[in-house]
């Protein structure tokens, strides 16, 4: 019976600690921005596109060379 009161101290401890971790991230800010980041990519992607001639010709390079 100690044993199961034990282990559930130490999992309610380590509750606690998850607990403390996610009001600490969400008070500093961490999760303030959660659309760019996803939206980065896309707009990175355009931007190469629109690049010089010669960014679109190493693009092409490098998707032939991907392929093989």
């Amino acid at each position: 019976m100690s044993v199961i009161l034990i282990l559930i101290l130490a999992s309610l401890a380590v509750a606690l600690a998850f607990l403390a971790g996610f009001i600490w991230a969400v008070k500093s800010g961490q999760f303030e921005d959660t659309c760019t980041p996803a939206m980065r990519i896309l707009s990175e992607d355009e931007a190469s596109k629109q690049g010089s001639p010669e960014a679109r010709q190493a693009d092409s390079l490098a998707g032939r060379q991907a392929g093989r």
